[in-house]
C-alpha cells in the first residue's frame, strides 16, 4: 500500500494554505511544517499564526522547526559572499536546495513522509521518453516557478508534489481559499526576500557584513574615468539611473574591477552577450552532457527563455546563444530547458 504521508512547507502564504487543502482532498495524509529561519520577529509570528490556524481549520497537524543557524550559513552567508565578490545573488535558490528540499527533507523521512510538498508553481512527473522523474514548467505562464527549483537534487523529484502545478493563475487560488473559508485568501504576496523585508538590501548589507560603502571610480571599458560610485555593492550589471554621469548617449554598468574598486560603464551595445560559461551545474534530465544540445535558456526569473546551444567545457558548461543577450550578471543561475522540462542549471560566471 501506497505511502501517502507527506510534509508540507508552509509559509503561511495563501498558496501553500491552499496547498494543503488540496493535498488532504486528494487523499494524502498531510503535516504542515514551517521553518523557522529568521530570528524572532514579528513576521515570524504571524506567519506561523497563519500556518497553524490553517492547519487547525482544515484538521491537520503543524510543527515548526528552527533551521535558523542553517538559513545563516546557507543563504545569507552566500548572499553576502555574492555582493562581496561583485556577483547578484538569488537567494531563493539557495534556499530551495539547502532549507526547502534540503533540511526539510531529512525532517520528513524522520517522520516517515514518503513525500515533501510546497506550493511552488511547479510540476514533477515521470516521463516515459527520459525513463525518470522530471521537474518541468507549471501552467502558471509568468508566475511559474521552475526556475529557482533547478539546484534541488535528481532523486528527490520522485518524492515532491507540486499541489498548484495545473493552475493558471493566483486568482484561482484565492478563489478557493475563500470558497473553503480560509483566513488568509486575501493575504497579499510577498515580494520581497524573506530576510529583508524592507527591501533595502544596502542597509542589509552595510548592518550584517563587512561591506561598507568605500568610494571608488567610474570608469568606461578604455579605463577613462567619469564619475565616483559609492561602493561597488551599491551597483548592478544593467543598471543606468543613479550613476551621477552626464553624457552624449546614457550609460549602463557593464561590470566591476574588483581589485582597483572600479565600476566599469558604457553604452547599451556593450551589455550584450553572445556567449557565458555556467558553474556549479545540477543536471535534472540526463546525467552528463556528451554532445551539444540545443535548449531554451532563462538567465533571470524574469527574462524569457531564448535559444541557444550548450556543451561541456571541464566541469563547466558553455552556452552559446544564437542571439546575443542582455545584462547577462555573474551570480544569478542559467536554467536550460528542452520544450517545458528542466535539463538543469547552474551560476553564471562570465
Amino acid at each position: 500500500m501506497e505511502n501517502k504521508k507527506v510534509l508540507l512547507g508552509m509559509s503561511g502564504g495563501v498558496d501553500s494554505s491552499v496547498s494543503a487543502l488540496l493535498l488532504k482532498k486528494q487523499g494524502y495524509e498531510v503535516i504542515g511544517a514551517s521553518l523557522e529561519l529568521l530570528p524572532d520577529s514579528v513576521c515570524n509570528t504571524h506567519t506561523f499564526l497563519d500556518a497553524k490556524n490553517v492547519c487547525d481549520f482544515i484538521g491537520i497537524p503543524h510543527f515548526s522547526y528552527d533551521y535558523k543557524n542553517e538559513f545563516k550559513k546557507h543563504v545569507i552567508d552566500d548572499f553576502v559572499g555574492c555582493y562581496m565578490t561583485c556577483k547578484t545573488p538569488n537567494p531563493c535558490i539557495e534556499c530551495n536546495k539547502y532549507m526547502k528540499f534540503g533540511v526539510m527533507y531529512e525532517k520528513a523521512k524522520e517522520l516517515g513522509c514518503n513525500y515533501i510538498a510546497t506550493g511552488h508553481y511547479a510540476k514533477t512527473e515521470y516521463n516515459e521518453k527520459y525513463k525518470r522523474w522530471v521537474l518541468k514548467k507549471s501552467n502558471a505562464g509568468k508566475k511559474d516557478q521552475s526556475y529557482v527549483l533547478w539546484s534541488i537534487p535528481q532523486n528527490l523529484i520522485q518524492h515532491i508534489l507540486f499541489p498548484l502545478s495545473n493552475f493558471e493563475t493566483k486568482d484561482e487560488i484565492r478563489e478557493i481559499a475563500r470558497k473553503n473559508n480560509l483566513n488568509v485568501a486575501n493575504k497579499p504576496d510577498s515580494e520581497d526576500i524573506c530576510f529583508i523585508p524592507d527591501g533595502n538590501y544596502k542597509k542589509f548589507l552595510e548592518n550584517n557584513s563587512n561591506i561598507k560603502p568605500i568610494v571608488g571610480n567610474i570608469v568606461n571599458s578604455k579605463g577613462q574615468i567619469l564619475g565616483k560610485h559609492t561602493g561597488l555593492y551599491n551597483y548592478t550589471i544593467g543598471q543606468r539611473k543613479g550613476l551621477g554621469i552626464s553624457n552624449p548617449t546614457p550609460l549602463f554598468v557593464l561590470g566591476f574591477n574588483k581589485e582597483k574598486n572600479e565600476v566599469i560603464v558604457g553604452e547599451e551595445k556593450e551589455l550584450y552577450k553572445k556567449e557565458v560559461t555556467v558553474t556549479n551545474i545540477n543536471l535534472l534530465l540526463v546525467d552528463d552532457i556528451k554532445e551539444e544540445i540545443e535548449v531554451n535558456v532563462k538567465t533571470r526569473y524574469t527574462s524569457k527563455d531564448a535559444k541557444a546551444k550548450i556543451h561541456k567545457e571541464g566541469n563547466n558548461i558553455k552556452v552559446i546563444f544564437n542571439e546575443e543577450q542582455r545584462a547577462i550578471t555573474p551570480g544569478q543561475s542559467a536554467v536550460f530547458y528542452i520544450d517545458d522540462i528542466v535539463l538543469g542549471g547552474g551560476k553564471i560566471q562570465l
